[in-house]
C-alpha cells in the first residue's frame, strides 16, 4: 500500500537510506529534516510503500516542486529507494507511478531526477519507466562548515 509518509516511518527510512543509498547521516538529523519535509506539503511530497500484512515500510519516494526561470514547473525526485529484501517486486515502479499521477493531478507535465554514474541498475530501471538521460553534467559541492 502506498501512503503519505509520517514521522513514525523515520527509522525505516533512515535504515533504507543507509543500506540502499549509502548515506551515513545521523538519525537525529534525519528526523529533523523529515519533520521539515512533512511540514512543507506544498513543496515536498514523500510517499512510502508499506507492506499491508507486516506494516513495514519497504520503500519510499521523495519529490519536490522544481521551479526555475527557464522551464515549466516540474517535480524533482530527490530520493527513491526500496529495501534490498523487497527489491524486484515492483515497489519502485509503483512509487514512481504514484508520484507521476500526483504530478499530473497538479498539472505538472515533467519529472526530473539525478542518478549517480555508478548506479547502472537504477539507470536501467528509470529507462524502463520511460525516463531518458538528456544531459551530462558534473555536480559541484562545497562544504561550508
Amino acid at each position: 500500500m502506498i501512503r503519505q509518509g509520517q514521522l513514525s516511518d523515520i527509522s525505516a527510512i533512515h535504515k533504507i537510506n543507509h543500506e540502499q543509498l549509502h548515506y551515513d547521516y545521523p538519525l537525529d538529523k534525519t528526523t529533523a529534516n523529515f519533520q521539515k519535509i512533512l511540514a512543507d506539503s506544498k513543496h515536498h511530497y514523500l510517499l512510502v510503500f508499506e507492506d499491508e500484512a507486516t506494516k513495514q515500510v519497504l520503500g519510499y519516494v521523495h519529490a519536490e516542486l522544481y521551479l526555475e526561470t527557464y522551464e515549466d514547473v516540474m517535480f524533482n525526485i530527490l530520493a527513491l529507494a526500496v529495501d534490498r529484501a523487497a527489491q524486484k517486486k515492483g515497489i519502485g515502479s509503483q512509487l514512481m507511478i504514484k508520484i507521476e499521477e500526483l504530478a499530473k493531478a497538479q498539472g505538472i507535465s515533467q519529472i526530473r531526477l539525478n542518478s549517480g554514474e555508478e548506479r547502472l541498475g537504477a539507470h536501467r530501471f528509470y529507462e524502463k519507466m520511460g525516463y531518458v538521460s538528456n544531459k551530462k553534467q558534473k555536480r559541484f559541492y562545497k562544504k561550508l562548515i
